[in-house]
């Protein structure tokens, strides 16, 4: 994994624990007689972790941040809070947040900083944003979005979670290994984890991956368990517990049995046949406002969705849902589905080799962020 390059971070608010909550931001490489001579258009990135680990700066995706900045433009990464105890709402207001920062202080922010280290200033503008996640950083770039202010012009997600929560990935218990042949965790080694003991650990918006020594019994093995903590949740079949903060009753529990009952929860990560709209009613109107599937996505911005057809964490479903939702809302909206392909497919060792070619996916994912930024 390489190290980011260097940037300025800012605390733009401070979470449900009075922890900061940073965001990073990373100036155009352009020359210093061009900057501050006018206001430049951004692309806020989100993380991916499964809505439970990793920080800004965790799977950097930096065939993305190098194409952002040659080109002229700022690239911005941000930390938000982690299941659990948090949920899906913290994160929604992490988003809000976020964006209200960039309107309101980002740029007083940065002529400070940079006067104060003699380096050039410059300015965002906060009219032209685009914004781009990965995994379940995408589930942020829904929410930005649907509800955050400014609105951002573009969208780009990257196997992303959060367009069909109601499936078997997310509802079925499971007893044999699913995620890429992955073992089956013992849910007693994260007790502190798990509902309800869960309720009285410290809010976490900063989870930085770590890994065990190639002298641990199992060599680089997760040393954060909140790196296998997504997994245990979808394994245990209760992530939209966590997620909502619905445990009691469980709302898994609910949608589980509606789902089977109706022969609807099948392990097929390519079927489109399960008819989630019907099953709206049985999630409590406080919490359908975190499922982008089941919001007016009419008002979306442009949005690009790229997925692997073999993607084992994130079944590909998802973004053909959210693609075929945005088509009938009339949203410009464009989907490639790379095949055979697996999760995280963008940071396997020969990905700029495969996808980073002029006119290649790498280039139009970013010609698609520039198209429509500026609009």
């Amino acid at each position: 994994m390489q190290t980011p390059p260097s940037c300025l971070t800012f605390v733009y608010k401070r979470d449900a624990g009075n922890q900061p909550v940073h965001v990073d931001i990373y100036p155009p490489s352009i020359t210093p007689a061009d900057i501050g001579t006018l206001a430049i258009p951004a692309v806020v990135y989100f993380h991916g972790g499964s809505l439970t680990v990793g920080n800004r700066r965790s799977w950097f995706p930096s065939w993305l941040h190098r194409r952002v900045t040659s080109s002229g433009l700022v690239f911005i990464s941000a930390d938000y809070t982690l299941l659990a105890p948090a949920t899906g709402r913290d994160i929604l207001n992490d988003v809000k947040d976020l964006f209200r920062f960039l309107e309101l202080e980002m740029n007083q922010r940065i002529r400070e900083a940079c006067m104060a280290d003699g380096s050039p200033s410059f300015e965002i503008d906060t009219s032209a944003l685009a914004v781009a996640g990965s995994s379940a950083g995408s589930m942020c770039v829904y929410y930005a979005a649907l509800y955050a202010s400014p609105q951002p012009k573009v969208a780009l997600s990257l196997y992303g979670m959060g367009g069909d929560m109601l499936t078997w990935m997310y509802l079925a218990h499971k007893t044999s290994p699913f995620l890429r042949g992955r073992e089956i965790l013992d849910p007693e080694a994260f007790a502190e984890f798990l509902y309800p003991a869960c309720l009285t650990s410290p809010i976490v918006n900063d989870s930085p991956l770590a890994y065990h020594p190639s002298t641990y019994h199992i060599p680089n093995f997760p040393a954060n368990p909140r790196m296998l903590l997504g997994r245990l949740y979808l394994q245990t079949g209760t992530y939209l517990d966590y997620f909502t903060g619905s445990h009691i009753p469980s709302l898994s529990a609910t949608l589980r049995d509606l789902l089977s009952q109706d022969g609807l929860l099948a392990e097929d990560p390519d079927s489109l046949d399960a008819p989630a709209e019907q099953y709206r009613g049985a999630i409590p109107a406080e919490h359908l406002h975190l499922f982008p599937q089941f919001a007016d996505v009419s008002s979306f911005p442009p949005t690009l969705l790229l997925h692997g057809s073999a993607d084992s964490a994130v079944w590909v479903r998802e973004s053909k849902n959210m693609h075929r939702l945005l088509r009938d809302a009339g949203v410009h909206a464009e989907l490639r589905i790379v095949e055979g392909k697996e999760h995280s497919f963008d940071y396997e060792p020969d990905a700029e080799q495969e996808f980073g070619a002029v006119g290649g996916l790498f280039d139009e994912a970013m010609e698609f962020l520039r198209a429509h930024i500026s609009r």
